[in-house]
C-alpha cells in the first residue's frame, strides 16, 4: 500500500515502490505519463532539497498557494511567491528551499513518461495562477487531491490508470492555462458582487482571507461591500466564509481519511483546536463526531 512520509505538520505524501514504477515504465498509458511521487506541504518550515543531474531522474512540479519559496537552476535562483508554479526539468541539477520568515505551502509531485517533457516545456518558471472569476482553482486542487486519494487506496491496474488520465488533465490545466479557463467562461451568466466574492472565497478557502482583501478584489470599500454582501446572503462575509470552510472539511470528512489536523491545514486553520471549536459551533458535533455519524 501507499507509503507516507511525515516531517511537516499536517503534510502528507505518497512515494510509489520502485517495482510499480518500473511495471508503469513497461505499460502502454504508464509509459507516457506516470507519478513517482505526490503530496501536501502546509507551511514547510526549512523545507529544502539539492539535487545533482545524475539524482534528477523526474520532472518536478511545485504549486505554491501561499507563502514564499524559491528555486534554482544553471546558478539562477528566482522566487516563488503565492499562487505560482514551476517544474523542474529532468535530467538538470536543481535546488529549492521555503522562505524560514513566510514558509511556504505547496502541492507537490514528481512525474515521469514519454509525454512528461511535453508538459513540462517552457514552464521552469516561476507562473501565476491568478485568482479570477475564471481561474478555476478549486477545480485545480480537487483534481490533485482525486489523484492523490485513488493512489493512496493502492496500485490496481484500475487506480494507476484513472490516476495517469487525472495527470494528464491536471498537468493539461496548468500547460494550457487559458485555454483551461477559457473552456469555462462560455458558460458563465454575469454575476453580481456577492457572487464574484463567494467566488473569491472559494478559490482561496486554503487561506486566510482579510475584509479587506476580499473587498480590494470586487472594487468596493469593505464598508460598503459588506452591506451589499449582508443584504444579498444574510451573513457577514468573514462569517460566510467561515461556513465554506466547514462546508469543505466535512467533505474531506466524509470522502478522505486526512486526520482532522491535516483538514485543518487544507482549509486555512494552523491551530487544529481551534479548528475543532469552530466546526463544533457550526455543526453542533466534532469533527471526530461527524465523520463517525453514518450519513445517507
Amino acid at each position: 500500500m501507499a507509503k507516507i512520509k511525515s516531517g511537516f505538520l499536517g503534510e502528507r505524501a505518497i512515494i510509489i515502490p520502485t517495482p510499480i514504477i518500473e511495471e508503469l515504465k513497461n505499460d502502454a498509458l504508464g509509459s507516457l505519463l506516470h507519478i513517482t511521487d505526490i503530496g501536501y506541504y502546509p507551511k514547510a518550515d526549512f523545507h529544502f532539497r539539492s539535487r545533482t543531474k545524475e539524482e534528477a531522474k523526474q520532472y518536478i512540479l511545485i504549486y505554491c498557494i501561499e507563502g514564499v519559496g524559491w528555486f534554482e537552476i544553471d546558478s539562477i535562483r528566482q522566487k516563488v511567491l503565492p499562487d505560482h508554479f514551476f517544474i523542474l526539468p529532468k535530467g538538470k541539477a536543481h535546488a529549492y528551499g521555503s522562505n524560514p520568515k513566510n514558509p511556504w505551502t505547496i502541492y507537490w509531485m514528481h512525474f515521469d513518461g514519454e509525454k512528461a517533457g511535453f508538459f513540462s516545456e517552457d514552464l521552469d518558471k516561476p507562473t501565476r495562477v491568478s485568482p479570477e472569476k475564471d481561474s478555476r482553482i478549486e477545480e485545480r486542487l480537487n483534481m490533485f487531491e482525486e489523484i492523490f486519494s485513488t493512489l493512496k487506496n493502492g496500485y490496481s491496474k484500475n487506480n494507476l490508470d484513472y490516476s495517469i488520465s487525472s495527470l494528464f488533465h491536471f498537468l493539461g490545466s496548468l500547460k494550457f492555462l487559458g485555454a483551461y479557463r477559457e473552456s469555462l467562461s462560455a458558460k458563465q451568466n454575469e454575476r453580481d458582487v456577492a457572487d464574484d466574492a463567494i467566488h473569491f472565497m472559494r478559490e482561496n478557502i486554503h487561506k486566510r482571507l482579510t475584509l479587506k482583501e476580499i473587498s480590494d478584489y470586487v472594487g468596493f470599500s469593505t464598508s460598503h461591500f459588506s452591506s451589499l454582501f449582508q443584504k444579498k446572503t444574510g451573513y457577514s462575509p468573514l462569517n460566510y466564509i467561515s461556513q465554506l470552510k466547514i462546508q469543505q472539511a466535512c467533505h474531506y470528512l466524509d470522502f478522505s481519511n486526512m486526520k482532522v489536523n491535516q483538514i485543518s491545514m487544507m482549509i486555512g486553520y494552523e491551530d487544529p483546536f481551534y479548528f475543532s471549536r469552530i466546526f463544533t459551533k457550526t455543526m453542533g458535533i466534532s469533527p471526530t463526531e461527524y465523520r463517525s455519524n453514518t450519513k445517507g
